[in-house]
């Protein structure tokens, strides 16, 4: 196994043994934790999550996490709901005039998606667009295929690195400093999926 330190936020809200299993596939024993001293002694962090926004973020909140993560100058990856999570504000509320604050971390909103007859979730292999300059996506094709499960996405912004298209286009991946978003499960992606996960150990 490699010594590289790296850490999986346990945030309450996220199926972490798959996660974790598929860093250990690549020769990396994470560890999981919520603990301060573990996250600021990470080389590396990730953020999964799944469920609601207003659950995860009260998770984060009830955890004491907010402050730590937005310090953080370790590289850091949220998946899917943890990447939603880095943005500025969501619509997934339970008042439909309201807005929840995130992390904001990643500049953009994260929206209902409007995908016209298409169906809600967006769920399966869908292709992602990028001009394979960065090297969190290096060994990986535009338009490559990845795994999404979700409802609600980041728009596209001057922080998106990869995009995707159902109904409507999307930020599949965001990058803001040391900070990378993937809205989609990179540990549910086969090869593509892992090469990114490896990418991003590398960087």
């Amino acid at each position: 196994m490699s010594t590289q330190n790296l850490v999986i936020i346990d945030t309450g809200c996220a199926n972490l043994a798959s996660v974790r299993m598929a860093f250990e596939r690549l020769g990396v024993s994470p560890k999981v934790s919520c603990d301060a001293r573990d996250i600021r002694a990470a080389d590396k962090l990730i953020l999964p999550g799944v469920g609601t926004a207003v659950a995860a973020m009260s998770n984060l909140n009830e955890r004491e996490l907010v402050p730590l993560i937005r310090e953080a100058r370790q590289p850091l990856l949220g998946f899917c709901l943890g990447m939603q999570m880095l943005a500025q504000a969501s619509e997934e509320t339970m008042n439909e005039s309201a807005e929840l604050p995130c992390l904001g971390i990643i500049p953009g909103k994260i929206k209902l998606m409007e995908v016209g007859t298409l169906r809600l979730p967006h769920m399966g292999w869908n292709q992602i667009a990028h001009d394979e300059t960065h090297p969190l996506l290096k060994g990986i094709p535009n338009g490559s295929y990845f795994y999404f499960v979700h409802s609600y996405a980041l728009e596209v912004t001057q922080a998106t690195l990869a995009s995707c298209d159902y109904g409507v286009p999307f930020t599949a991946i965001a990058h803001q400093d040391n900070v990378f978003g993937a809205q989609f499960h990179p540990e549910r992606s086969g090869a593509v999926g892992a090469r990114l996960l490896q990418n991003f150990l590398e960087l």
